[in-house]
């Protein structure tokens, strides 16, 4: 969902949190913040029993993931609406992006940036809760800020954005998703998953949820009556399950690993 001007005046549950003198604080920006500092504290937290190389190399990794989905938030989004990102000029680099985007392209900044070090051990299950904490604190931001709304729904949950219309808090499904997803990953066996594995259900979970939620989320479905994000949601999908599910490497027997 675009985040380009062009809302009503008001729009959104609580766009500004509040003013630090005459500047105006935002909720989106605000929360996006707290969500990159809060997902990056966890890391830090759970990677405390490593050894220090290790440390370094995951914090590499994290900043390689940070930088692929930034890239891959905003590259998503204008190929998807370019038009709309022509009219807004310059405008255009301060705002849109889609958190679909950002999981893929963090996740191919890794890969990139662990091929270049010639890592080939999965890291994955330490990334998983953080970005899971960053998601949901990111999407109440989005809730507050009103972008990334659902169609209308006569549900007694709906909520009128600012155009009188009761919507899907669509936000607020992606935000209990993460909290979920927060809790499960965060439970004391899933400690003892191997490795890489938490982040492949993470993502196999978000894109399923992803595409399920996008029918009732505002948008247009050109593509056989999908979304351009139902479409990229199918294909991670795909690529994220033929990934979990292939055979795992057995030892040989010089202690080396093979391929079944």
């Amino acid at each position: 969902m675009l985040e380009l001007p062009g809302h009503l005046a008001g729009w959104g549950v609580l766009p500004v949190l509040g003013h630090l003198g005459p500047v105006p604080i935002p909720s989106y920006e605000t929360l996006v913040l707290l969500a990159l500092a809060s997902a990056a504290a966890l890391l830090w937290w759970d990677a405390r029993g490593q050894e220090q190389p290790r440390r370094g190399e995951l914090a590499t990794l994290a900043i390689a993931a940070l930088v692929g989905g930034a890239a891959g938030a905003k590259i998503l989004e204008w190929a998807f609406h370019p038009s709309l990102f022509a009219a807004a000029g310059w405008g255009a680099l301060l705002s849109g992006r889609t958190i679909l985007g950002g999981l893929l392209g963090g996740w191919l900044g890794v890969a990139i940036v662990k091929r270049r070090l010639g890592v080939s051990e999965r890291r994955g299950n330490l990334l998983a809760a953080p970005i899971a904490l960053g998601l949901l604190i990111g999407r109440l931001g989005c809730f507050l800020n009103g972008c990334c709304y659902g169609t209308a729904t006569t549900l007694p949950w709906g909520v009128d954005f600012g155009d009188g219309v009761p919507r899907h808090p669509t936000q607020l499904y992606e935000a209990a998703f993460a909290l979920a997803a927060l809790i499960e990953l965060r439970l004391p066996w899933r400690r003892r998953t191997r490795p890489g594995r938490l982040f492949g259900a993470l993502m196999i979970g978000y894109l399923a949820f992803r595409f399920l939620e996008e029918f009732v989320r505002e948008g247009e479905r050109p593509i056989l009556g999908l979304s351009p994000y139902q479409v990229m949601a199918l294909a991670g999908l795909g690529w994220f399950l033929a990934r979990e599910l292939r055979p795992l490497p057995l030892p040989d027997s010089n202690g080396g690993l093979v391929q079944p």
